[in-house]
């Protein structure tokens, strides 16, 4: 006769972060009605998928989320691509000259934070506002950190821009 063995998904409350695990429990879907923790994301287990009841917009929202996350990621990685660009001087035509090899290392280091501080920023609105759909709380998606930020690297990319200008000025009166 064969034996039926327990379902870990039947009882959530016998999966626990100590012990022999398996690939299963650390996959287990987390019910987000049932998250009484400080914040969702981090709630146990940490592979989980995310089940969300879907009342009125809510997928659509969760779905915004990762998109507005994924736009940070996008902006992240063309930043980090043009600090290494910067940093390694790229010049097809001819040898840079002493003044961009001087401006390289800088800009680009400035890029490259700039572009650690957009990933960082892009997930932590991610996970501040996943916690707040979960919890049925409203949120506006701004903020002065969010705006500050986002001015930064604008004036960061304007001011670069302009800096190449006046080099290549420079350059073509020397």
């Amino acid at each position: 006769m064969p034996t039926t063995q327990a379902d870990p998904e039947d009882n959530p409350g016998s999966c626990s972060c100590c012990g022999a695990l398996s690939f299963s429990e650390l996959t287990r879907p987390v019910e987000v009605g049932d998250c009484s923790s400080g914040n969702l994301f981090w709630s146990w287990p940490f592979l989980g998928p995310l089940l969300v009841q879907n009342e009125s917009s809510d997928t659509r929202d969760h779905c915004a989320n990762e998109r507005t996350f994924l736009s940070y990621l996008r902006l992240s990685i063309y930043m980090a691509v043009v600090a290494v660009a910067i940093v390694l001087s790229f010049h097809l035509k001819s040898q840079p000259s002493p003044l961009e090899l001087r401006m390289a290392q800088p800009l680009g280091i400035i890029f490259w934070l700039l572009s650690l501080t957009c990933l960082v920023l892009g997930f932590c609105n991610y996970i501040k506002t996943l916690d707040k759909y979960s919890k049925k709380v409203a949120i506006v998606q701004t903020g002065w950190r969010t705006q500050s930020i986002m001015s930064l690297i604008s004036l960061s990319i304007v001011g670069t821009c302009v800096i190449l200008l006046v080099i290549t000025k420079l350059e073509a009166n020397a």
